[in-house]
C-alpha cells in the first residue's frame, strides 16, 4: 500500500517537521512493515510553470515530426514560492517539441530555463532543428508524475491560470510510504487504516473519513437480487445520473491514485478507485445502459463463460461467485468486472457514459480468495476482500 504523506496528514495533525522517515519509524514500531520512503520531486528545480501554447508551426524538413511552438508563459518565475525569484520576462516562450498530442490554446507544463527534471535534466537554451527552444513542454514521464495513461504531453484543464506554479498544482513534491500489508492487517490498504494507525502511534486524535452522513435508500436505488446470501451478506446499488461526457477527474485527485500507484481513467471509475483507496471498500461502476434488468449475486453455472474488463474470456466454475443481469454474468465478484458493461476511459467520448451504476458489496473473504488464485486474477478489489472489508 502506498501512503502520500501529504494525503496521510489529512486525517491526522501530525508535527509540521515530521518527516516520512520519521512517521516510518513510528509506524515499524506499531508492527507495520514500511519497506520505503519515496522522496517525489526531491531532485526536481525550476521554474516549472503553466504555459498557454500560442502558435504550431510544424517543420517537416526533418525524418521525424518537430513542431515549433510559441507558449505564453505569464510572468512565469517571477514569484514562485517553490523557486525563488526566476527568470519570467512575460514574453511568450519559443520552444521545440515532438510530441503531437496538443494543440494551439491548450495548457501545459512548460520548464524554463534553469529548471532540472527528474534524472539530472537540465533544462537550458538551445539552439535544436535549426530553431532556438528556450525552455520544455513536459509530458508526465519527464516529471515522474506515474502513469497518466498517455505517453505525451500533459494538457491541463482549460481553467488553469496561466503562470501558476506547476510543482504547486500538481504537487509534484511529496513523501509516499510504501507499505507491505500483512493477511492480518487488511484494513492498512486503506488511507484510512493507516491514518488510524498512525493516531495511534502518535497519540492524536483521528478524523474519519469514514464518519459521514450517508443518504437512505431513494428513488436512484437499483433492484438487486442475492440469491448466494453466504458468498454475498450485503450488495448496495445506486444510480448516478447525468455525468458530463467532457467531465475529468480534478488535479488532486488524478495525482492522489498515481501516487498509490492507479491510473486516472474516467470519472466514474476514477471517483471508485479514490473511495476504495481512501476507505478500503471496493466500489464498481457499471454503465447503466448496457446493465439489462435486475442486478444479481449467484454461483457461476459450471462452464459459463465471461470476458472480464482485461480483455481474457474465462471459463467459470461452479464456485466462482458471480455478478449478473438478465443475460448472464457481467462480473466476478469482488474480483473484476465484466468487459460487456465497462465504463468508457475519457478519451472515448463517443462511447461516454452518462449514467452509472454503483455498486458497493460484502463478500466471503474465502470465496474471493479461491476466485482469485483459480483465475491467476489478482485485482486491487479482491486484495481488500480476501483479507476482510468491514461490513459497516
Amino acid at each position: 500500500m502506498r501512503v502520500p504523506l501529504s494525503w496521510l496528514r489529512e486525517y491526522v495533525d501530525l508535527p509540521a517537521t515530521e518527516t516520512g522517515r520519521d512517521v516510518q519509524a513510528k509506524l515499524i514500531s506499531a508492527g507495520l512493515e514500511v519497506e520505503t520512503v519515496e522522496q517525489l520531486g526531491a531532485d526536481l528545480k525550476g521554474p516549472l510553470v503553466v504555459g498557454q501554447v500560442a502558435t504550431i508551426e510544424e517543420l517537416t524538413e526533418f525524418k521525424k515530426p518537430i513542431r515549433f511552438c510559441t507558449v505564453d508563459v505569464g510572468q512565469a518565475g517571477g514569484t514562485s514560492q517553490a523557486f525563488g525569484t526566476g527568470g519570467g520576462t512575460g514574453e511568450p516562450q519559443e520552444i521545440v517539441c515532438g510530441a503531437r498530442n496538443f494543440a494551439v490554446g491548450d495548457k501545459v507544463v512548460v520548464a524554463l530555463p534553469g529548471a532540472v527534471l527528474p534524472g539530472d535534466f537540465q533544462i537550458a537554451e538551445r539552439k535544436t532543428y535549426g530553431k532556438m527552444s528556450r525552455g520544455m513542454i513536459c509530458s508526465s514521464d519527464e516529471l515522474n508524475m506515474g502513469d497518466d495513461g498517455t505517453k505525451g504531453i500533459i494538457v491541463l484543464p482549460p481553467e488553469t491560470e496561466v503562470g501558476k506554479d506547476a510543482v504547486e498544482l500538481l504537487e509534484l513534491v511529496d513523501e509516499v510510504l510504501d507499505i507491505a500489508v500483512t493477511p492480518d492487517r487488511g484494513y492498512c490498504l486503506s488511507l484510512r487504516g493507516v491514518a488510524r494507525e498512525t493516531a495511534t502511534a502518535y497519540g492524536l486524535p483521528l478524523r474519519d473519513p469514514a464518519l459521514i452522513d450517508v443518504p437512505g435508500p431513494n428513488a436512484y436505488g437499483y433492484p438487486v437480487r442475492i440469491s448466494d446470501p453466504t458468498g454475498c451478506d450485503r450488495f448496495t446499488a445506486r444510480t448516478v445520473t447525468g455525468l458530463s461526457a467532457e467531465a475529468r477527474s480534478p488535479i488532486w485527485l488524478q495525482r492522489r491514485l498515481q501516487k498509490v500507484g492507479m491510473r486516472p481513467i474516467s470519472l466514474a471509475v476514477d471517483v471508485t478507485n479514490y473511495v476504495m483507496t481512501e476507505l478500503g471498500q471496493p466500489l464498481h461502476a457499471y454503465d447503466r445502459g448496457l446493465v439489462q434488468g435486475t442486478i444479481g449475486v449467484r454461483r457461476a453455472e459450471e462452464g459459463e463463460k465471461l470476458t472480464t474488463l482485461d480483455g481474457v474470456e474465462r471459463t467459470l466454475g461452479a464456485e466462482d461467485l458471480v455478478i449478473t443481469d438478465d443475460r448472464g454474468p457481467i462480473g466476478l465478484a469482488g474480483v473484476m468486472g465484466g468487459a460487456n458493461t465497462e465504463i468508457a476511459d475519457h478519451d472515448d467520448t463517443e462511447n461516454a457514459t452518462a449514467d452509472v451504476v454503483i455498486e458497493a458489496a460484502h463478500f466471503d473473504a474465502v470465496s474471493i480468495a479461491r476466485t482469485a488464485r483459480r483465475h491467476k486474477l489478482s485485482s486491487e478489489a479482491s486484495r481488500r476482500f480476501e483479507r476482510g472489508v468491514d461490513p459497516q
